[in-house]
């Protein structure tokens, strides 16, 4: 039965495996995936893009509501995420 699944997903398919009627994983091709994947990341970045689009057109507020330590930890919290990748 592997064998048929391997034919079929190298043939282009896409293969949804479940488990009493229920979908537990889905097999495709590496290709595919890295398609699906950067698509989705260039989503976002257009999404992105919007956001600061529209940001550029908004009048800032006069009071920043950020204080100086709440911004040093998010630029720490963002470097440590960023660094366990």
């Amino acid at each position: 039965m592997l064998p048929e699944l391997i034919d079929r997903v190298v043939a282009g398919d896409e293969v949804t495996i479940t488990r009493h009627g229920r979908p537990v994983a889905v097999v495709i091709r590496p290709d595919s995936l890295r398609t699906r994947r950067a698509d989705e990341a260039l989503a976002r970045a257009d999404r992105l893009a919007d956001v600061i689009e529209a940001a550029r057109s908004s009048p800032l507020d006069e009071a920043p509501t950020l204080s100086t330590t709440r911004a040093r930890e998010l630029a720490t919290d963002v470097a440590t995420t960023r660094s366990r990748r």
